[in-house]
């Protein structure tokens, strides 16, 4: 149960002045539902302003605060300005420059010949000094504008600034007192502010101390409950999973293991002889050959008599792997099933039988195969691709559904730099797959400009005359996914007009039955052109699609540039891969570029990628909630996760766990950050 102290914190954000339907919208966008996200709204930047005594004393871009009196209002015909002529105690003449709706408030706030002061950013326009939407407009020179120093938030559609300041304010002022939950001495020496002061004061200013603090705690919380988790996991009952290997050696493989594939299946085997439940991560760079240590695992417990289920984020890619696998167990006899939520009727009366009489060993599908009506006679082994899909609470439903807690191996193919491994899989052992399987080519990469379109659309009719595929990914468009869809779907239209039904297009709102038929009709051939936003960077997997072009490619993080170009290069053939730079780029972003060109080393590419600090892009895309802190930055997770983690550890060994008095105060923290399961893995908890 959550702590009673907590309660105001987790209120509905409606419980709040002010709040009713109609703002409740956009403050749900922003994700902001209960009182805490409020306070954990964190402004974005400051805006510093200077009060000065009239224009003169200001320089034009500067944000000021200045009293002026209004001497004629100038409306405009059309959809122009409303300008308010205003002049300062001197005679200086401003405009007060108003668009839209924004008008209205205007006639009201600015009484021709009555003093107000105005806060807000001189600029230029034309002969005369002008302030677009001034920020504030009051009329004493009272505490707005002595807060010379003012947060700016990130907005989404129908919230103002002063909107969400009072509405931060509001939530600040319930804060409760919370006990203190960090180690005594790593308190002391950091000097920071208790908590309910952080909070307050990291939305006064640009105050470090705060800041660093509200982070720590995030990491504390997440490092903690994956502690739990492991600790946890110690204690449960697994099976012991022995293999003979005699299915293992009826596999066909058309090259033998990489040294890294080989060390990864003797680690898992290891761990599988256990009876604690294994929980091992396994990171393998874009084709460096995860699903073959995974076929082994699984090979392993059907040795054993027991079952092993794979879980994909996608139907495309469980439909993908479940061709894959099929193919390769061939030889084995070892009977392998595909389930997805779209299959009905007596085709899933008969998998669902399978399962639970054991006459189906294998089965592969989406989360469908953890629901309530699916049970098995003898789940030993969960294998789960894309694990930064799946959080922990749902490891855990799974976890419930063999006779004992199956061993759990996780895949991702997104490079993680070290550091980060342990923000995310803290509670994981970690096998890394850093090496290439023979016969795999490098894939020519190039950087070419946009004004060079005409040329690259040729080189693609070329490629596609030759017989070969080809994906077109269309750029970022700043984070907005409905924009990045728009581009998509303009982009596809002209390159329809050019290539008629060898196009098909694929993003992340099509319907997942034209999205399945579109990723079919390229599979197999039919279609010579994907044209897709970011949605085919996992798995997909198209030996004959040579060719990819990425639009905007500055617009990525090195990562996700990354797995894109791995969707190339799968087959036997060279494989190209452009990069269409915009005509503006910043330094980091030459420097991506130029990365991408130099290396194929996703490890590599991934410590750059933090070195360059690409932010959200860093583990995946942002849209997918990739990074687990919302308020911790990149730099503080890289500075503070050690830290953390070994207070956590310290916590856990030292102080009793979470039952001293420190250990009431942990656990306070676990539910302030939503890292409850945590509290949960705990007997009773």
């Amino acid at each position: 149960m959550r702590p009673d102290l907590l309660n105001a914190l987790f209120a509905e954000v409606e419980t709040l002045d002010g709040v009713g339907p109609k703002l409740k919208k956009p403050l749900d966008k922003l994700g902001l539902t209960r009182i805490r996200d409020v306070a954990y709204h964190l402004p974005e930047r400051f805006v510093t302003r200077r009060s000065v005594a009239n224009l003169d004393e200001a320089s034009v871009g500067e944000q000021v605060v200045v009293a002026l009196t209004p001497t004629e209002h100038k409306g405009s015909s059309g959809r122009g300005p409303y300008r308010v002529l205003a002049q300062d105690e001197i005679g200086n003449i401003c405009s007060l420059t108003y668009f839209g709706r924004a008008s209205y408030t205007a006639k009201k706030l600015l009484p021709v010949g009555e003093k107000r002061w105005i806060a807000g950013r001189i600029d230029q326009y034309g002969q005369m000094l002008q302030i677009v939407h001034p920020d504030h407009v009051v009329e004493a020179s009272d505490d707005t504008l002595v807060r010379l120093c003012e947060p700016v938030y990130s907005l989404s559609e129908g919230l103002t600034q002063p909107k969400i300041s009072g509405l931060v304010e509001q939530a600040l002022a319930r804060l409760p007192d919370l006990p203190e939950w960090i180690e005594p001495r790593q308190f002391e020496a950091a000097k920071w502010p208790s908590w309910r002061d952080s909070l307050k004061l990291a939305h006064k200013g640009e105050h470090e101390a705060a800041r660093e603090r509200l982070a720590y705690d995030e990491l504390l919380a997440n490092s903690l409950a994956l502690l739990l988790v492991r600790a946890d996991n110690r204690e449960r009952k697994g099976q012991a999973l022995i293999g003979d290997g005699r299915l293992r050696e009826k596999l066909e493989l058309p090259y033998s293991l990489t040294g890294a594939q080989a060390r990864s299946v003797a680690e898992i085997e290891g761990d599988m002889v256990q009876q604690t439940p294994m929980l091992r991560l396994l990171q393998g760079d874009v084709g460096a050959g995860k699903t073959v240590v995974a076929l082994k695992a699984m090979l392993i417990a059907a040795e054993a008599g027991k079952q092993a289920a794979l879980l994909a984020p996608t139907e495309i890619l469980a439909r993908q792997h479940f061709e894959t696998l099929r193919v390769m167990l061939r030889p084995t006899g070892v009977e392998i099933a595909l389930l997805t939520g779209r299959d009905k009727g007596r085709a899933r009366e008969s998998i669902l039988m399978g399962l639970l009489d054991g006459s189906i060993d294998m089965v592969v599908g989406t989360h469908a195969i953890f629901q309530d009506s699916v049970n098995y006679k003898d789940l030993a082994l969960v294998v789960i691709d894309e694990q930064h899909r799946f959080g922990v609470a749902q490891r855990l439903m799974l976890s419930n559904k063999g006779r004992s807690t199956p061993h759990t191996l996780a895949m991702t193919a997104t490079p993680i730099p070290r550091t980060l491994t342990l923000a995310q899989y803290g509670e994981m052992d970690v096998s890394r797959l850093d090496e290439m399987p023979p016969g795999r080519q490098p894939i020519d990469t190039r950087v070419v400009a946009q004004e060079r379109f005409a040329d690259v659309a040729d080189g693609v009719a070329r490629h596609i005359a030759g017989g070969q595929q080809a994906y077109w990914v269309c750029p970022m468009v700043r984070e907005n996914e409905n924009e990045d869809i728009a581009a998509a779907e303009a982009r596809y239209a002209g390159l329809k007009e050019r290539f008629g039904d060898q196009v098909v297009l694929v993003h992340g709102q099509l319907k997942p039955d034209l999205k399945d038929a579109a990723m079919e009709r390229f599979a197999s051939g039919q279609a010579k052109l994907l044209v897709a936003t970011t949605v085919i960077e996992v798995g997909v997997d198209v030996p004959a699609a040579t060719l990819m072009v990425i639009e905007q490619a500055e617009r990525f993080g090195l990562a996700q540039l990354h797995q894109l170009r791995g969707r190339v290069g799968r087959g036997s053939e060279k494989s190209v891969c452009l990069l269409l730079r915009g005509h503006t780029l910043s330094e980091t972003g030459r420097e991506r570029l130029a990365l991408m060109r130099e290396t194929q080393d996703g490890f590599l590419l991934a410590e750059e990628d933090l070195r360059l600090r690409g932010g959200g892009e860093l583990l995946g895309t942002r849209q997918s909630g990739d990074t687990p802190f919302r308020v911790a930055t990149l730099e503080q997770i890289t500075r503070l996760l050690p830290k953390a983690h070994d207070d956590a550890k310290i916590l856990m060994e030292r102080d009793g766990g979470l039952s001293g008095k420190r250990g009431e105060a942990a656990r306070i923290l676990l539910y302030l950050f939503d890292r409850d399961w945590g509290v949960q893995m705990l007997r009773g908890g």
